[in-house]
């Protein structure tokens, strides 16, 4: 049951607890000890709203950026990423393959606000060797959402 029920809550975290008894076929107090058991253990670590800023008046910018660091003798990346995650304009921190070692999510109100966030701040750290940002421009699809799409029926009338 677990994984089917983390499958439909990761989708839709509305969903009432009634209503995913139904879709499990289990009764509401197994899914509802469920759900506190995997609060509790920290595999579910919260709740989020999917929202399309571009349809707001809200200024937002979001930005990828690949850090390079010197990992520390004995830690590895954990410290340096522990540290960089402090930051409250970093939304996500994540150790990567590649060319680079982490990737961070940032958030700004403007360009020049992530570019500063990135020289003044990330590239002074110790442990950072290189950076390179990324803006993103436009989200197409997001955490399996389409943004923007077409609500128009494109099938061919038939008469």
């Amino acid at each position: 049951m677990r994984e089917e029920l983390l499958a439909l809550i990761e989708k839709n975290s509305r969903l009432g607890i009634n209503e995913i008894a139904v879709l499990l076929g289990k009764d509401e107090i197994s899914v509802a000890n469920e759900i506190a058991a995997l609060e509790a253990e920290g595999v579910i670590c919260g709740y989020a709203t999917l929202i399309n800023w571009e349809k707001t008046n809200v200024d937002k910018v979001t930005a990828l950026i690949e850090v390079r660091v010197t990992p520390q003798r004995g830690q590895g990346f954990d410290s340096i990423a522990e540290r960089i995650l402090q930051y409250p304009e970093v939304q996500s921190v994540y150790l990567i393959s590649g060319g680079y070692d982490l990737m961070l999510i940032l958030e700004g109100k403007t360009l020049k606000e992530v570019s500063n966030f990135v020289s003044y701040k990330l590239s002074t750290l110790e442990s950072v060797l290189s950076t390179a940002t990324h803006f993103i421009l436009k989200k197409y699809k997001d955490f399996g959402t389409v943004f923007n799409s077409n609500n128009e029926d494109e099938r061919e009338m038939i008469v």
